[in-house]
């Protein structure tokens, strides 16, 4: 693992204080809360993408099957 890296940022006071309850809660130091919410961000944002292919095809599906939508939900 390679040596960890001082980077300086402005947050939320709100959501800096309820990340401090998070790590004293859980008898975490600071750093190591904010770690993991940076880690649980990049993993969402890298396996949350939706192909365009697919969202091409739903809207193609939703366009072509509008009535019967429209019709199915009353």
């Amino acid at each position: 693992m390679a040596p960890k890296q001082k980077f300086a940022t402005q947050v939320d006071p709100i959501l800096l204080a309820k990340t401090r309850e998070i790590a004293q809660r859980e008898g975490r130091n600071l750093q190591s809360v904010v770690e993991e919410a940076l880690a649980d961000l990049v993993e969402k944002k890298a396996t949350d993408r939706s192909r365009p292919e697919v969202v091409a095809h739903y809207e193609a599906t939703v366009t072509q099957f509008d009535r019967l939508l429209d019709r199915l939900a009353k």
